[in-house]
């Protein structure tokens, strides 16, 4: 055989090129179908945000900054703005609600993986917060209600109590998956330069899986601002806003979006689509914010 470069230019193109066999027939099988699968997925998705977008920019773009700055109108079947209340009640009871449940969850998350681990304590604890995940919404709403809104008469802190129980469960299972990612070489390394467990745990493993434990409370975060069922019963009716959780009723933007869906007059079903909207977009606003502070801190820590 020849040793020319043409020969071996020729040789190495050939072993460089896609060779057949159920090897490759199943690769490129399996590649169809997650293309597919992902269409599957985002076709729904592009729709719905499609109408949302239409038929909430409408009064949201019309009528702003009215619609942020107005009071929710008296009478449910007035045409026009706003959303103010709604909006404040939000994101008053979706952050008193992730100031309990993110807390607890990491906690719970960290003595899970890293302390209790097989103890019985620690798997009580994980059956609990798996049961906890199957609670219907509304079961725990009407529990809050009865167990503490009827008892205390705090609409705001029942109804950040209801989301905080829903987030909790969310928060424990995604951040213990997420510790459980950090290799275990990390841990023995701190360890061998005299560290304690925990300012390993602090310094190594949390600052480590803290991208994953971001994104579990942004799920936490998402489902609980989205959540209806609980605030029907905890929260009250109010139209006017109102800053604090341990006075008076309050609302948000889902249960606005619930009660004026069933309206069929044009006036409340323009509010419904603009209170999803708005509904929407704070949620990105918030995952956007707080994914980029996160980049910035892993960019720290290199």
């Amino acid at each position: 055989m020849s040793n020319s470069p043409g020969t071996v230019a020729s040789l190495t193109a050939a072993d460089l090129r896609p060779r057949g066999g159920w090897r490759f027939v199943k690769s490129r099988l399996m590649s169809v179908l997650m293309g597919a699968a992902f269409l599957i997925v985002v076709i729904p998705i592009v729709f719905v945000l499609g109408s949302v977008i239409q038929k909430g920019a409408g009064i949201v773009v019309r009528d702003f900054p009215a619609w942020f700055t107005t009071e929710i109108p008296a009478r449910s079947r007035a045409v026009g703005p706003g959303m103010k209340g709604a909006i404040i009640g939000t994101l008053i009871i979706t952050a008193a609600a992730s100031a309990v449940a993110i807390p607890l969850g990491i906690l719970a998350a960290i003595y899970l993986n890293e302390y209790g681990r097989t103890s019985p304590f620690a798997r009580m604890v994980r059956f609990l917060a798996n049961v906890m995940t199957g609670v219907p919404s509304i079961v725990m709403g009407l529990f809050i209600y009865i167990v503490f809104t009827i008892s205390f008469g705090l609409a705001g802190i029942g109804g950040a109590l209801a989301l905080a129980a829903l987030m909790l469960p969310i928060v424990i299972r995604s951040c213990e998956e997420m510790l459980r990612l950090v290799p275990g070489h990390l841990r023995e390394a701190s360890y061998a330069l005299g560290t304690t467990k925990s300012r390993t745990v602090l310094t190594v493993v949390l600052p480590s899986a803290a991208p994953g434990i971001v994104s579990g409370c942004l799920l936490a975060i998402a489902r609980a601002a989205g959540e209806t069922a609980p605030l029907l019963f905890t929260i009250g009716a109010a139209k006017i806003a109102n800053w604090s959780l341990f006075e008076g009723e309050n609302t948000t933007l889902s249960r606005q979006i619930f009660v004026n869906a069933f309206e069929v007059l044009p006036g409340p079903q323009e509010r419904a689509w603009g209170a999803a909207l708005t509904l929407m977009a704070m949620t990105f606003l918030f995952t956007v914010v707080a994914r980029v502070v996160t980049a910035r801190q892993r960019k720290k820590q290199r």
